[in-house]
């Protein structure tokens, strides 16, 4: 049984559809990508599949769970490094870890070792009592690892990872990811990075106009379709993504 699957999935905001009716499955272990340009439909999809909105129409279960049933149990189960900075600036590194574990109930004799091993994991051990005014977007950024990692989920989810970042910052994330994925977390994420898409993940739904048009690893589909991943992706679009 895949971990994350859905069938149908629609999602409108009033007159819009961000989603129109898209299967996938998502299996333990890989990890997989939404490639796709701001306003595909990416960031709705994961908002549905962690419970952060309800579904308008379809099917969707994760760990074999109704998302419109199960929200909570979904919920504890997964963490999510989203696209937008939300650490609290008037907190320390460390205590941004401590106070977001109180969210899962996570008392503090649990939570603060584990903070320390997650900042020691994204290496900002030495950061932990300074400000988050103080840190750079690439340690902001695996901060926000850290701190998706503190319910110890068994899927993560990463919205953008890398957006904004220098290379040297994306590729020390990437690293971060590589590890987790050797330890058997699930991980799934949005990008409209090419080489992102083709580094980190086993397999990629290519996402335009809220319609996923093909999914199958970047390998598969670069010798389906010839060329780049920004050739297959105008192929079945007919546009490019810094469209």
């Amino acid at each position: 049984m895949p971990i994350v699957s859905a069938r149908g999935l629609v999602k409108d905001y009033g007159s819009l559809r961000a989603v129109d009716t898209v299967d996938f499955d998502i299996n333990e272990g890989e990890c997989f990508g939404f490639l796709g340009p701001n306003g595909a439909g990416k960031t709705t999809v994961m908002g549905v599949i962690h419970c952060f909105m309800p579904p308008t129409a379809g099917d969707v279960r994760v760990f074999g769970m109704d998302v419109r049933e199960h929200p909570s149990e979904i919920k504890a189960r997964i963490g999510v490094m989203p696209q937008d900075d939300s650490l609290d600036p008037d907190l320390s590194v460390f205590e941004n870890l401590v106070v977001y574990a109180r969210y899962f109930d996570i008392p503090k004799k649990t939570s603060a070792p584990l903070a320390g091993e997650l900042l020691n994991f994204v290496e900002l051990t030495e950061k932990a009592d300074t400000p988050i005014r103080g840190l750079s977007g690439g340690m902001k950024r695996r901060l926000l690892l850290a701190r998706a990692l503190m319910n110890t989920p068994d899927i993560l989810i990463l919205d953008e990872p890398t957006v904004g970042l220098d290379p040297h910052s994306r590729r020390a994330v990437w690293e971060k990811m590589d590890l987790l994925l050797s330890q058997g977390i699930t991980l799934i994420l949005t990008t409209h990075y090419m080489e992102e898409a083709q580094k980190i993940c086993d397999r990629v739904a290519i996402m335009d106009s809220g319609k996923i048009r093909e999914t199958d690893s970047p390998a598969e589909l670069m010798e389906k379709y010839g060329g780049t991943l920004e050739h297959v992706y105008l192929s079945l679009t007919g546009r490019s993504l810094a469209d």
